[in-house]
């Protein structure tokens, strides 16, 4: 799962590459705390201080960080190994296509994995951005493929799944934007694209072609950059969390022309 966020654009000593030990802290906290409710936060820093008031001291960071994982239950060995596969698949395809930055990649959710990526303002709006937006979007389940040679439902099932706004940036490069292949000036906007898809097989065709496109692009690209691909997936399932300097400082090493 891709959550996303604008973008308006590491040590002689760890502390010095890294930034401040308290910021490095919160990202790490936030990281680990993707997927999780401000609901469920403020329960898990209640329970925390209940724990540290128990035993006479002050909370600590761990108390937090221990509250969110216990949250969660353990991820099966598979699973955790599909899970990495799949969000590095995102990071290193948002990457190489100068997307804008990685903030952080999860699989400690229990629900499957998490990406938290920004994007470039002055990049946007155009058929090429679009169709890099695609990519990126795909680039998970290409890289199910690529490793599994089969897929799960991981990318689609909820309107805000991969598939579904693939699926959408797709209809609306065809109906909306300008950027159709069959009268592209026209502008056809609709609250419910899988109804039009429905009654348009020709049109349900164009709108899957661009996705099989950008599947394609993506296993490409990971195929490209696979010893990234598989050092940030192995760094990811280890680790559970990165945050963003640990994803570039992988991601980074492997830079070459997308």
């Amino acid at each position: 799962m891709t959550a996303t966020q604008n973008s308006n654009t590491v040590e002689t000593t760890a502390v010095a590459q890294q930034g401040n030990p308290v910021d490095v802290i919160l990202r790490r906290l936030a990281t680990r705390a993707m997927g999780l409710t401000g609901a469920d936060i403020e329960r898990i820093i209640r329970e925390a201080r209940l724990k540290a008031r128990r035993g006479k001291r002050a909370i600590t960071y761990e108390d937090i960080e221990e509250g969110i994982r216990g949250n969660r239950p353990p991820v099966p060995y598979n699973l955790r190994w599909r899970f990495a596969f799949h969000e590095a698949g995102h990071a290193v395809v948002h990457h190489a296509l100068d997307l804008g930055p990685v903030r952080g990649l999860n699989i400690d959710t229990g629900q499957g994995g998490y990406n938290l990526v920004g994007f470039h303002v002055w990049a946007t709006d155009t058929r090429d951005w679009y169709e890099h937006m695609l990519t990126m979007l795909m680039a998970g389940r290409a890289a199910e493929n690529l490793m599994f040679k089969r897929v799960s439902s991981g990318s689609g099932g909820a309107d805000d799944s991969d598939l579904a706004r693939a699926t959408r940036i797709a209809f609306d490069m065809e109906r909306t934007l300008g950027f159709g292949s069959e009268h592209p000036l026209l502008y056809r906007p609709h609250r419910d694209p899988g109804a039009v898809l429905d009654r348009a097989p020709e049109l349900a065709a164009r709108v899957h072609a661009r996705l099989e496109a950008a599947l394609d692009r993506g296993a490409t690209i990971l195929r490209r950059r696979r010893p990234t691909f598989h050092a940030l997936a192995k760094a990811l399932f280890d680790a559970q969390a990165m945050d963003e300097n640990a994803v570039l400082q992988i991601l980074a090493d492997g830079d070459l022309p997308p």
